[in-house]
Order: structure tokens, then C-alpha cells, then sequence
């Protein structure tokens, strides 16, 4: 029997319980597809990573990241997620604050940072985006499967960064925490369409802790919603770069995720013409062996 370091990492919290958990298992070279998708199944969380040796130079480590159904070339939690379970077992060391991830969408540049508190916030670079306008029917149907109408004005987008996310923006955060979507009619919709999943995102009130409220949706994966996603908070942010929205929400803000289930993630979201970064804290709940 093989027995492989294993951990459960809570992500986009400082809190355990309260973020988007990920497992991550390590040493997972001699593991197949079959095995690890099986694996990914088994732990039924929204993502679960396995790390392997580096292929390219100038890389710290290299990622697979599956959902229970499928893998993802690339995800913001696990990213996230990996980085911490590796520095917290002192198998990587940042460089002058910096790591480099190896993924199928291709590398992927963090920034380690403390903060005054001594809390680690881990930040990394969306792949570039590409965003697609959906036309007029498909909003329509899309407000339909939501079950509440988008913000006035607002066109929804196909956001592309290696998970491809609809982008659907809402009234308010109210709005949000309200959709009560289809999600038999929005996984038939995303497998015919190649979709990862739906995203909703509205403002809070004035004062609140957090500028926008997200939801994400990814039925055709095996999760109904994510708790706290990253990929989806980055697509968020190329939706209000594309719309020209950075002066009403903010080229820095912080986002709220989770409330709709019991949870309390945050993510800081820092935007620029060139780089969209998604940061966040991680915790570990879980340390020990998976044994298969």
C-alpha cells in the first residue's frame, strides 16, 4: 500500500472552515490520470491538486488540478492552496518574494507578502484573459437560468483564463446572495458550450468590509457552488477592466465569497492594463497520508 503526504488546505481564509478547502497531495509523479481523478473524486471537494516534479527551468513545482469530474489546465484556489501546503512543509522557499507555478495553462507567477499581523497573504497572476460579449438572447437566457435579472446595462461576457467563466453582473449584492439558478438547465447549457460554470457578482453597500459580493456556479464540474473561487474572482476583475468599470469599483478592492453557504472568504483583487492579481490567506485543517 502507498502512502503519500496529503493535506487539506482552507483557502481564501485566515479562519479553518471558513474559506474553499483543497486537498493537496504530494509526491504524486508515479500517480495516472485514472488514479488521480479517481482520487479527486474520492475527496468530493471543488478542486484537488497534485504536485509533481518541475519539467521547466526557473520553475518551484508543478500542479495537476482535478475537480471530482474533469481537470482544470488552471484554478485560483488550488493555486493558492499549493502554494501554501509547500511552503508551510518547507519544500519551496520563495525568491525575493516570488514563486513560480508549473500548470497545464503554463507558469504561474505568485508574490509572497506579510502583513503587519504576521497573517501570509499569497497573491497570483491571471493568465491573460480572453472575453467574449454574450448577444442579447443569450443574456436573456441567462437571466432566466439565474432566476433575477442582470444590472441595467449590464452585457454579461464569456471570460476566458483557462477556466471559462459567464460573467453576469447583478444589481447589488442582495441580488447575488438571492439567485436561486437552474442548475440542471446551467450544467446542460455549460457541457454543450465548453463553460467551466456561471459567475454573478453585485456591489455591497457603502461602509461594507468588502466592495462585491460573487457567486460561483459550476455544475457541469460535479460542484453546484464554489465556495470562495479565485479563478472566477480574477475573471470578475477582467469583466470590470473590459467594461470600464474601474473607477466605480476600484483598481484595488477587496471581495466577499461564501455567505450563501456558511462561509466567510475574502480576496484582495489588484488591477492594472497589464496584470490581474488575486490574493488571499490559507489555513490547514488537515495533515497527514493518503494511503490507496
Amino acid at each position: 500500500m502507498a502512502h503519500l503526504p496529503f493535506k487539506t488546505v482552507d483557502v481564501f481564509t485566515a479562519v479553518p472552515f471558513m474559506g474553499n478547502p483543497l486537498a493537496v497531495v504530494f509526491d504524486a509523479d508515479d500517480l495516472s490520470t485514472a488514479q488521480m481523478q479517481r482520487i479527486a473524486n474520492w475527496t468530493n471537494l471543488s478542486e484537488t491538486t497534485f504536485v509533481l516534479r518541475a519539467t521547466q527551468p526557473g520553475v518551484d513545482y508543478r500542479v495537476r488540478i482535478f475537480t471530482p469530474g474533469a481537470e482544470l489546465p488552471f484554478a485560483g484556489h488550488p493555486t493558492i492552496g499549493t502554494a501554501h501546503a509547500l511552503l508551510e512543509a518547507g519544500r519551496i522557499a520563495p525568491r525575493d518574494g516570488a514563486l513560480v507555478q508549473e500548470c497545464a495553462a503554463g507558469r504561474v507567477a505568485l508574490a509572497v507578502r506579510h502583513a503587519d499581523d504576521g497573517a501570509r497573504w499569497l497573491s497570483f497572476d491571471l493568465p491573460p484573459p480572453a472575453i467574449t460579449p454574450l448577444d442579447a438572447a443569450h443574456a436573456d437566457d441567462l437571466a432566466h437560468m439565474l432566476g433575477t435579472p442582470l444590472a441595467p446595462g449590464a452585457q454579461p461576457c464569456l471570460v476566458d483564463a483557462g477556466p471559462r467563466w459567464v460573467v453576469a453582473q447583478l444589481p447589488d449584492a442582495t441580488a447575488v446572495l438571492a439567485a436561486a439558478p437552474d442548475l440542471q438547465r446551467m450544467k446542460a447549457n455549460d457541457l454543450r458550450d465548453g463553460h467551466t460554470g456561471v459567475l454573478v457578482f453585485g456591489p455591497h453597500a457603502a461602509g461594507s468590509k468588502a466592495r462585491i459580493e460573487v457567486r460561483a456556479f459550476a455544475p457541469a464540474h460535479g460542484i453546484a457552488e464554489d465556495p470562495v473561487c479565485g479563478s472566477g474572482n480574477g475573471a470578475v476583475a477582467a469583466y470590470l477592466r473590459h467594461t470600464g468599470q474601474l473607477d466605480t469599483f476600484g483598481r484595488d478592492y477587496i471581495a466577499s465569497q461564501g455567505a450563501a453557504l456558511g462561509r466567510a472568504g475574502f480576496l484582495k483583487l489588484s488591477i492594472d492594463a497589464a496584470v490581474i492579481r488575486v490574493g488571499g490567506n490559507a489555513v490547514t485543517c488537515v495533515d497527514g497520508h493518503l494511503a490507496f
